[in-house]
């Protein structure tokens, strides 16, 4: 994979966009100290522009260089998780673009657990403002192929890492707020943040301030609707089917490492095969559970 990684390196040092793997999704990269290349994102994904991007890092060793300072609770969550698929918001230092923060003075940054993609922002010496390689509020992609489907020609080059093993997107904890606040559920737990913080972080509250806080988010063109009980979610779609309806009835409660790798490919899954409505399960809200939820709640526009 060297030349792949040679060739990803070559287009972002020019100001190219490339989709990059991570352990969580695809993400659509470009150097974040380049405006013009992190306007062609924003005009890529057609993402709002106070929409803000969570620049990548090689190690926390970079933090320093993108945040304007680094709280004990955020030093600790970065030691403890990085490599890894958590996201710190922090105030943002002076080099960081306002285009890249849509504005705001907190900036998020994350350390990926992906071989390929470690390896080049290694080489590449910077850091890289990646969101998830897709049109904004739809379907996240978990693999290359879901990238090419949404973007085509539109992304510089693919950087094909695999399938993602975790599924759903980084969790993201603001640490320029005391005590530090969980903003979005992810691929590390709540549970896991308590215990690191040793005492549960306080829920998410003022306006919208980082990536997946709208209400409608990881929409796929069928209508979603949410339940808590399979029985429930069973008998809809029974209702649903029998006026007509081709119904995706998706069960998030069960195994739920499985769940979340899968989820993304069962919601483009039901579009693919043309289904009017997904009927999910939710799972319960704990561990990876609390990430599921807030992605199928989202997708059904009630977030």
């Amino acid at each position: 994979m060297t030349d792949a990684v040679d060739r990803a390196l070559d287009i972002l040092r020019h100001g190219g966009a490339v989709a990059i793997p991570t352990e969580t999704v695809y993400g659509l990269a470009a150097d974040a100290s380049n405006e013009s290349a992190v306007r062609r994102i924003f005009a890529i994904k057609q993402r709002p522009a106070d929409h803000p991007l969570i620049v990548h890092i090689a190690s926390s060793t970079a933090l320093d260089h993108w945040a304007a300072s680094v709280s004990a609770e955020a030093a600790l969550l970065a030691e403890d998780c990085w490599p890894g698929p958590l996201t710190l918001l922090l105030p943002r230092g002076p080099s960081v673009l306002d285009v890249v923060t849509g504005g705001r003075d907190t900036v998020g940054l994350r350390v990926p657990a992906h071989p390929l993609t470690l390896e080049l922002l290694a080489r590449f010496g910077g850091g890289l403002a990646a969101p998830s390689a897709n049109r904004f509020g739809q379907v996240s992609p978990t693999t290359a192929e879901h990238v090419r489907d949404d973007l085509g020609d539109d992304v510089d080059f693919v950087l094909d890492g695999g399938p993602c093993p975790i599924g759903v997107e980084s969790t993201i904890v603001d640490c320029s707020t005391s005590p530090p606040q969980i903003l979005r559920p992810g691929g590390i737990p709540d549970e896991a943040i308590a215990a690191l913080l040793d005492g549960a972080p306080a829920p998410a509250s003022g306006a919208q301030r980082a990536s997946g806080m709208l209400a409608s988010h990881y929409a796929p063109k069928a209508r979603v609707e949410v339940f808590e009980s399979t029985q429930q979610a069973q008998q809809r779609a029974a209702r649903l089917e029998d006026v007509g309806q081709r119904v995706e009835l998706l069960d998030a409660s069960a195994d739920l490492v499985d769940a979340a790798r899968n989820l993304y490919e069962r919601l483009r899954d039901a579009d693919r095969r043309g289904c009017d409505t997904v009927v999910a399960v939710l799972p319960a809200p704990t561990g990876l559970g609390h990430a599921i939820r807030d992605r199928l709640i989202k997708a059904a526009g009630l977030g």
